[in-house]
């Protein structure tokens, strides 16, 4: 089992889908930003929360769940900046695995996969499915200082670009590694 911790960003403003869609249900009754966790957890990590200051009720849900919970000051900035805060909440961790709370479909297996690649000696891991690229995404401790400073919404699209060599693509099997919520019609679909 690794003990990467898994940063899930959960700070995003729900703009597109009009309510916060990380607390809306799925059918079986469970808040879709919990259903990214449980994924997380049954994969056995360590998960790290990130949340805006004014999402109480969601921070209090990953918290009773067991997630350490890291509130962002500066989420507002975009995702970019969300990551630096969760990476400055673990600066002694070997790597850390990148997940999004609007991700729920995401299989336990992928995830360790992506994690037991870091643990291994990749430096940057991508889970692939039928030649597409997902999430969650593995970064090993060298990147430690570029996640830290990272800002603005593109998360760290710039370092997959810039590190292309380093990146190893993970075959699986898993379409949840592309199904995220966007719309009310994402949530539907699921």
């Amino acid at each position: 089992m690794s003990d990467l911790p898994v940063i899930l960003l959960a700070a995003g403003a729900s703009s597109r889908f009009g309510a916060d869609k990380l607390l809306q249900r799925l059918p079986d009754g469970m808040p879709l930003a919990l259903a990214a966790l449980d994924n997380l957890r049954k994969a056995g990590l360590q998960v790290i929360a990130v949340v805006r200051p004014e999402s109480k009720s969601l921070a209090k849900l990953f918290h009773a769940a067991g997630a350490q919970v890291v509130i962002c000051e500066t989420a507002s900035d975009g995702m970019g900046a969300s990551l630096a805060c969760g990476v400055r909440a673990a600066p002694n961790a070997q790597g850390w695995l990148v997940a999004l709370a609007d991700m729920p479909q995401i299989q336990p297996e992928t995830i360790r996969a992506v994690a037991e690649a870091i643990d291994d000696g990749v430096l940057i891991a991508v889970p692939h499915y039928r030649g597409v690229r997902g999430h969650p995404v593995g970064f090993s401790a060298r990147f430690r200082e570029e996640l830290s400073n990272l800002s603005g919404d593109e998360g760290a699209k710039l370092l997959l670009v810039e590190h292309a060599r380093q990146v190893r693509f993970i075959e699986c099997d898993d379409p949840g590694i592309l199904a995220d919520v966007d719309s009310p019609e994402d949530l539907l679909r699921l």
